[in-house]
């Protein structure tokens, strides 16, 4: 089940579960769309890997109970500020490869 994390993991910014500015990369690791796009340039600080917006889970029951009040997003905050030295070097290693040739 996909965890719905509910803060940008570098500037803390709320991320609701119906947010249209989270952004995710394979594992999850959850950031807004502002600093993916200005602070990140799209490369995880984590892994290397790029970004997708982050997926809306049902707020109704329309099947199966497969919906946000049965699933609910997390409450767990991961609060990590990237240090700009240390995305710098990885995005010295990654160059200008797209995220599916990292």
């Amino acid at each position: 089940m996909l965890e719905l994390r509910p803060t940008c993991e570098h500037c803390n910014k709320s991320l609701s579960p119906n947010s249209l500015e989270a952004r995710i990369c394979t594992y999850e690791c959850t950031f807004c769309a502002v600093c993916v796009d200005d602070v990140l340039s799209n490369v995880c600080p984590n892994c290397g890997g790029g970004f997708v917006p982050r997926p809306i889970r049902p707020s109704k029951n329309w099947k199966n109970g497969n919906f946000l009040v049965m699933h609910p997003a997390s409450t767990n905050v991961k609060h990590r500020p990237v240090d700009p030295d240390v995305q710098a070097a990885l995005m010295a290693l990654v160059g200008g490869l797209p995220p599916e040739k990292r």
